[in-house]
């Protein structure tokens, strides 16, 4: 699905990424754990095509990763991505936030349209609050919107930069229990960065660590079940918890 070689970025003179190598099959979970700043939005955003590496290149289903314009919903090369901040748009409704984003070459039938925005909708039991602005939604309400909205395009690939980093224990493992259904029911693949290790437990059937800027440590799922958090977390963080 995805491979990266040799992958390295920079903002200015400082480096973010050096040297990424990374292999993504389709239909897996690939966690991604790391402290603040090691580099894991980064990686995302090369991967949507968002921002292009100073080195090394990205192939999506053999294809590269080619520069695109700044959007908010990422739908070229079959991947979507799911933003921190969640990047819903304030001035459209529940219902416009993801009937927007739908891509017009594949779906051209209005009545066709409509009919998966309202099936997105109830998925994610948001029917209800079709006509409402995302600033009268609750915070999970919004988790879920941005999630109908990323898959109103039926990504291949979804990508998500910590979208349940503020949710409180409870709402946070329903979106959990979701993103892995998600998985279950479309063979989707997704690359979810958390700097959580108890997310990454639950989700991931790997688990990649990056710490300044590299990989440091791969994980694949039998691994994983050998493993205690304090091991993971040191290779995060190189310190106890």
């Amino acid at each position: 699905m995805i491979s990266i070689v040799k992958l390295s970025s920079k903002r200015g003179t400082q480096k973010i990424l050096q040297e990424i190598a990374l292999n993504v099959e389709n239909g897996e979970i690939l966690a991604i754990l790391g402290p603040s700043g090691a580099g894991k939005t980064s990686l995302l955003r090369l991967i949507a095509g968002l921002d292009m590496p100073t080195q090394g290149e990205i192939r999506i289903e053999g294809q590269i990763v080619k520069p695109l314009a700044k959007l908010t919903t990422r739908t070229s090369h079959n991947i979507s991505m799911i933003f921190q901040d969640l990047a819903l748009w304030p001035h459209m409704t529940v219902f416009k936030n993801v009937e927007f984003v739908v891509n017009e070459k594949r779906l051209r039938n209005r009545v066709e349209v409509r009919e998966k925005v309202e099936r997105l909708l109830s998925m994610m039991s948001l029917s209800e609050y079709r006509n409402r602005y995302p600033d009268e939604l609750s915070g999970g309400e919004k988790q879920r919107l941005a999630i109908a909205r990323a898959l109103v395009s039926e990504p291949k690939c979804l990508l998500m930069d910590e979208p349940f980093s503020n949710l409180d224990d409870l709402l946070k493992r329903e979106l959990l229990d979701i993103t892995l259904s998600l998985k279950k029911k479309s063979a989707m693949t997704i690359l979810y960065v958390t700097h959580n290790i108890d997310e990454a437990f639950f989700l991931a059937d790997r688990i990649a660590v990056i710490n300044r800027g590299r990989i440091v440590k791969i994980w694949g799922k039998e691994e994983i079940k050998g493993l205690s958090k304090q091991e993971i977390h040191n290779s995060c963080f190189g310190e106890p918890a």
